[in-house]
């Protein structure tokens, strides 16, 4: 009975993360049979990528914005200024294109530090901050933009969105690079478990059994050569699921391992021992927002490379998808809890169920309410299982 006691509480322990990566599956293999395949075919698949990687690049950022107790209302509007940016800079004045992206960056740095200022130095709630910032950079792009429209950008910027690394190890009808990264992406997940596991059993904590620890090493890695199958058979590896692979590695090392992303939890989960255990919270907070900023530049730059279109209702909506997937993905409403792993599955969630319901042809007034009945029964399930654990002790 004890051993029976012990697998139940680690299952609900881990039911709620884990959770969201079976219905992750589910999801893929619904709309794998409804719409006949066509969601799973090489090109399908890479479309996915590219059309939601600059919602995955926002949702890393109000992860951690989430986690702190904190949310970010202002990200679409400061998509479409630093795009605005980017075009004045790169097509207007004719500078190179680089130049057009360090400059949206650095816009989206300051726009961050002034949030950020408000928020931590202030005392102004976030909420209202980044409402004012939603209106603010709103109209600082119809301005900087003159209410008109910039295209087309050089072929190097569009790039950013929808170029590939194709043949650099050449391949027989199909990427042999993309194929090795896949394959080096797995066995780094392999070594870190590994290094996790006996790490766990050095500490003499309990760990799965070596049948199960292995079996989902394969899954894994099943997925993910899977996936890295359909890449190299289309264009081969879309430049932005690399930039969106780095900021995945990064942001999870930060939040989980370093003092930086202990802080965030401790400040979300507990601010007065956070502040009482010598915590510099303004300063966590006020980088949070600056970190936010930038990802929102970065987001910015993306989206408008993708659409080779500097436009001033670009990002519309935009802050609401970043909310949904890291919501859906496990965090939580109150703060203090949160993955950036857990966010990308969220808003990859949002990504599949959008490309499934417009291949069946599924309107948007539809896709849309289905999306919030989503949010609602994640956040559902958030309250319900709080109040179970607090009913539990």
């Amino acid at each position: 009975m004890g051993a029976l006691a012990g697998v139940k509480d680690a299952f609900t322990k881990n039911f709620r993360q884990s959770g969201i990566y079976l219905a992750f599956v589910a999801i893929i293999i619904l709309f794998y049979f409804l719409t006949k395949g066509v969601l799973l075919t090489p090109q399908n698949v890479t479309n996915i990528v590219v059309q939601n990687s600059y919602i995955l690049i926002l949702a890393i950022g109000m992860v951690i914005v989430i986690i702190a107790g904190h949310i970010d209302l202002s990200v679409g509007s400061v998509v479409a200024f630093t795009g605005a940016v980017a075009g004045v800079v790169t097509v207007r004045h004719g500078l190179p294109w680089w130049i057009g992206v360090v400059a949206a960056l650095l816009v989206g740095a300051l726009v961050g530090a002034w949030q950020g200022y408000w928020v931590a130095f202030v005392g102004i709630p976030a909420f209202i901050v980044t409402l004012a910032g939603m209106l603010l950079f709103r109209g600082a792009t119809m301005v900087t933009l003159g209410n008109t429209q910039i295209s087309p950008f050089p072929d190097d910027f569009r790039n950013i969105a929808s170029g590939y690394l194709n043949g650099v190890m050449g391949g027989n009808g199909f990427d042999a690079f993309t194929l090795l990264l896949g394959a080096l992406g797995v066995i780094g997940y392999a070594f870190s478990q590994w290094r996790k596991r006996r790490a766990r059993i050095a500490y003499q904590q309990d760990v799965e059994s070596m049948p199960l620890f292995i079996g989902q090493i394969v899954i894994m890695g099943a997925v993910v050569m899977a996936f890295a199958w359909e890449l190299a058979n289309y264009k081969g590896l879309p430049i932005v699921l690399i930039i969106l692979a780095a900021l995945i590695l990064v942001y999870a090392a930060v939040t989980k391992n370093s003092v930086f992303g202990r802080h965030v939890f401790m400040i979300g989960g507990n601010l007065n021992a956070a502040t009482l255990s010598g915590i510099k919270v303004k300063w966590v907070n006020f980088w949070i927002f600056v970190n936010m900023g930038v990802l929102s530049a970065l987001a910015g730059l993306v989206f408008t490379a993708r659409l080779n279109l500097a436009n001033p209702k670009a990002g519309t909506g935009f802050e609401l998808d970043a909310i949904a997937a890291a919501f859906i993905g496990g965090a939580a409403v109150t703060g203090g809890v949160g993955t950036v792993v857990g966010t990308i599955a969220g808003g990859l969630i949002i990504g599949v169920m959008n490309n499934g319901m417009s291949i069946m042809g599924v309107g948007i007034d539809y896709q849309q309410a289905i999306k919030g009945l989503v949010l609602l029964m994640a956040v559902a399930f958030d309250v319900y299982n709080k109040r179970r654990a607090g009913v539990s002790r």
